[in-house]
């Protein structure tokens, strides 16, 4: 399978370009880099999982890319609270997360 059909992935690579284009004039660095980080390894573990030999592998790297949406749910959190982010931003994005932690799961369960 081609990761590039997968929903999950489509969605996360979506939800990376959002988190990119929300923080692009945001001038702490420091958060806006561990942001734009953890947005981008969500859909990068997928694809990565996906070219992987061994089910147990491509499931190991669905579970990096799971924990990579708790990260960045949880600095979508810190970034609402401090400022950097837009409310209405923030709750869509976090919602997302939790869909993509929902789907990632099944099929992670689904392959074996």
């Amino acid at each position: 399978m081609n990761f590039e059909d997968l929903e999950i992935w489509k969605r996360s690579v979506k939800l990376s370009i959002a988190i990119y284009k929300e923080t692009l004039n945001l001038k702490d660095y420091g958060f806006k880099d561990q942001i734009t980080r953890s947005s981008l390894s969500i859909p990068s573990n997928i694809a990565e999982g996906m070219l992987r030999d061994s089910v147990k592998e491509t499931q190991h790297f669905l579970s990096y890319s799971k924990a990579s949406c708790a990260e960045l749910q949880t600095q979508i959190i810190i970034g609402k609270e401090v400022g950097f982010l837009k409310e209405g931003f923030c709750l869509s994005s976090y919602q997302e997360c939790k869909e993509l932690i929902q789907m990632i799961s099944s099929f992670s369960k689904k392959l074996n």
